[in-house]
């Protein structure tokens, strides 16, 4: 079994480049990390440093010992927060990137809700429909809706969500209703930024180009023009749900409805879930599935 002592004060040597710089960060002696580094080279069999009287540099083995080191260090720090955290209540802030409409519409109320339970807890909410970068720009979490592309997250999926086709009797009643993917073609299809509308085909995703008179990067636009009786929309569930339970939109192609997609929870895979952080996800899951209940 591995021996842990030393590799503390080894690590804080390497990267303060000196005995003393690392004394001073573990607040202990010069003499207590020598030894202790002096333990550990012994136990290693290999040499770990070079030590003049001006500078301390790392060998070859010392590097290939950090590199390894290093992140065991920081994970021993982090599962001790971990433990700390379970008998405190979530503080500090959490900054949180979504998409513009879902995040007005959805995320913002529940997040709302949230501060309400959680006082010491501050929010930084930054809705926008491009996928920022969390490691660059500091994020703790992204809400990111349908299908995941970037592996380098880890992901939890919050609910799952249904994309209807949908439109006004209005329109049905002037353009009659399709039945069959193909005859797409001939209706006006309101489009956001896709050219293409997925549909699942006998368990085969299929995917369909489609046209028409208006297209707008806003779903609310969209779902405007669909209830005036300008075109077909696809849309998922948070936009037309009322409408279509009220009778102003009626769902088209049932047949070909796609699968549900998912409405995740991204963070950093290298960055341990703190407690506000895993606190809110918790939050917003249970949330989410209550409202899809």
């Amino acid at each position: 079994m591995a021996d842990w002592e030393g590799i503390n004060e080894f690590v804080a040597v390497v990267e303060a480049e000196s005995f003393t710089g690392a004394a001073t960060k573990l607040n202990t002696s010069v003499a207590n990390i020598s030894r202790r580094v002096n333990a550990l080279e012994q136990r290693l069999g290999s040499k770990l440093f070079v030590r003049t009287t001006r500078k301390v540099s790392v060998t070859e083995a010392g590097a290939t010992y950090y590199h390894h080191c290093k992140p065991l260090v920081e994970g021993l720090g982090l599962a001790e927060l971990a433990i700390n955290q379970l008998h405190s209540s979530p503080q500090g802030k959490i900054k949180v990137t979504a998409p513009v409409t879902f995040g007005e519409q959805v995320l913002a109320p529940l997040m709302h809700e949230f501060l309400l339970e959680y006082p010491q807890i501050e929010l930084d909410l930054v809705l926008s429909n491009q996928q920022l970068d969390l490691v660059q720009e500091g994020f703790d979490l992204a809400i990111r809706l349908g299908r995941l592309q970037d592996s380098s997250m880890m992901a939890r999926k919050l609910r799952d969500r249904n994309v209807y086709v949908c439109a006004s009797p209005s329109y049905i009643e002037k353009h009659g209703e399709p039945h069959t993917l193909s005859e797409l073609k001939r209706h006006q299809c309101l489009r956001g930024s896709n050219k293409y509308w997925r549909f699942d085909d006998s368990g085969s995703e299929r995917l369909i180009h489609v046209d028409g008179r208006l297209q707008c990067n806003s779903g609310y636009s969209l779902m405007d023009a669909a209830l005036k009786g300008l075109g077909i929309v696809q849309l998922p569930d948070y936009y037309v749900q009322p409408y279509l339970e009220s009778g102003e939109l009626i769902e088209l192609l049932t047949a070909y409805r796609g699968d549900k997609e998912g409405i995740w929870a991204l963070y950093p895979q290298n960055r341990m879930l703190t407690s506000k952080v895993r606190t809110l996800i918790d939050y917003l899951s249970e949330a989410l599935s209550r409202d899809d209940s």
